[in-house]
């Protein structure tokens, strides 16, 4: 009997992961991608597999706090202000979960995803290659004071829920434990059983390399359409030919709308515009990642440098670089690190897909056979394994233990 052939769109992490299980358990597996594997989100995020990031960005008073965020040039969130009338549908969405409810409702789900990421990196890497690039470590919340920590109590109750539970750091001891800090850091907030990747886009490359070791292929290729013409889908077209199979997986981040859109489901997604630098050859580094909670960026030693990474703009999928969040992060950075001197340093841009709700789309769409596994925000590397062992479980018909009706693609149906 002829095995299933699934053709997965997208060689970001939650793509290759999607791609490895299946292989794994069977399927014939094509991997297609208009650029190389691993340099689109995959490549750019903070390095960080930070299982305790359940909190959403829509939190409690967020509408109202939301203007003056806008306003504050040290506030590390930017509008390109000519994209706003664009934005504006999907703004309202977005802000109509900012509440208690919503919140704690969407911290559920991102649990779901992210909650065990450290061991879901390690199972799917186990006894391969792509191993060296998964590291464990503490993950390290800094704090000017304790005040300052029990400001974001509403937080830390919902990591608390989630099983997340800091050992609270102050004092002299902050900086024994990490010398690279200013002074005005007092208190550390740190969590166990975290890690962190090396280099995501060394590792995700790495990733693909294997896929291809199990029999897999990957196509660098642009998709443009499904073939649903039967009820389901049969083949997926794309500019270097047609693609026969009998399921399909859509995991292109933010690129992942339009082919939505080929489905008939109009998602509310839009492009998170992050931002990071990395610092060559630093001075110094930090003992573990960390999470600067004022300057709302997280810092890695990763084999490239340190990589500083966290300002979000909201501006649609321009390549070109705003100049004014790039100069705040390195404010930042210079204030939290007043030591740290660099042999060069690098920029990079890259779109976080960002649903209104703030929870990826994990299933099928209706009964086409197409899968959609994408809109995980900032919080895909962390969750991309989870997510690639879910949509093969679906599709190979395993049962999960997870509650799965949070990231049902099919919320996004008009009725």
């Amino acid at each position: 009997m002829k095995s299933e052939h699934i053709v997965i769109v997208g060689a970001g992490i939650v793509g290759a992961a999607s791609a490895i299980w299946l292989r794994r358990a069977g399927k014939e597996v094509t991997l297609i991608d208009k650029g190389e594997p691993g340099m689109g989100a995959s490549y750019g995020n903070g390095c960080i597999l930070a299982s305790s990031s359940v909190v959403p960005v829509t939190g409690p008073g967020l509408l109202r706090k939301a203007p003056a965020y806008l306003a504050d040039p040290n506030f590390p969130l930017f509008m390109r202000w000519s994209y706003l009338p664009k934005l504006v549908p999907w703004l309202v969405r977005y802000m109509s979960h900012a509440n208690a409810g919503d919140t704690r409702r969407i911290s559920q789900g991102l649990t779901t995803i992210v909650g065990d990421s450290l061991e879901q990196h390690q199972a799917l890497t186990h006894g391969t290659d792509a191993s060296k690039w998964v590291c464990e470590s503490d993950y390290s919340f800094v704090y000017k004071d304790r005040a300052a920590f029990d400001a974001d109590a509403f937080s830390w109750k919902l990591r608390a829920e989630a099983g997340f539970v800091p050992e609270l750091v102050e004092g002299g001891e902050v900086h024994e434990r990490e010398p690279i800090l200013s002074e005005a850091a007092g208190l550390l907030a740190v969590m166990k059983n975290h890690g962190f990747i090396l280099n995501p886009g060394s590792y995700v490359k790495d990733l693909v390399a294997l896929l291809e070791q199990l029999g897999g292929r990957f196509v660098q290729a642009e998709v443009k359409d499904f073939d649903v013409s039967g009820g389901a889908v049969s083949a997926v077209e794309t500019t270097e030919g047609r693609f026969e199979c009998d399921k399909a997986v859509i995991a292109s981040g933010v690129w992942s709308k339009p082919l939505m859109g080929k489905l008939g489901i109009s998602v509310p997604l839009e492009a998170e515009r992050g931002y990071h630098i990395v610092y060559k050859g630093p001075s110094e580094v930090p003992n573990n990642p960390m999470m600067l909670a004022e300057g709302k960026f997280v810092a890695t030693a990763m084999n490239q440098g340190l990589r500083c990474a966290g300002i979000v703009e909201f501006g649609g999928l321009t390549e070109e670089r705003s100049k004014a969040p790039l100069a705040l992060l390195r404010k930042k950075v210079k204030a939290f690190f007043p030591r740290l001197e660099a042999d060069g340093e690098e920029e990079w841009l890259g779109f976080r897909p960002a649903p209104t709700d703030s929870l990826p789309l994990i299933g099928e769409v209706g009964t086409s056979g197409v899968y959609a596994a994408f809109g995980h925000h900032h919080i895909g590397l962390t969750g991309g394994p989870k997510t690639g062992r879910l949509v093969a479980d679906m599709i190979t018909g395993q049962h999960s233990n997870n509650d799965m009706r949070p990231f049902q693609p099919m919320r996004f149906a008009k009725g």
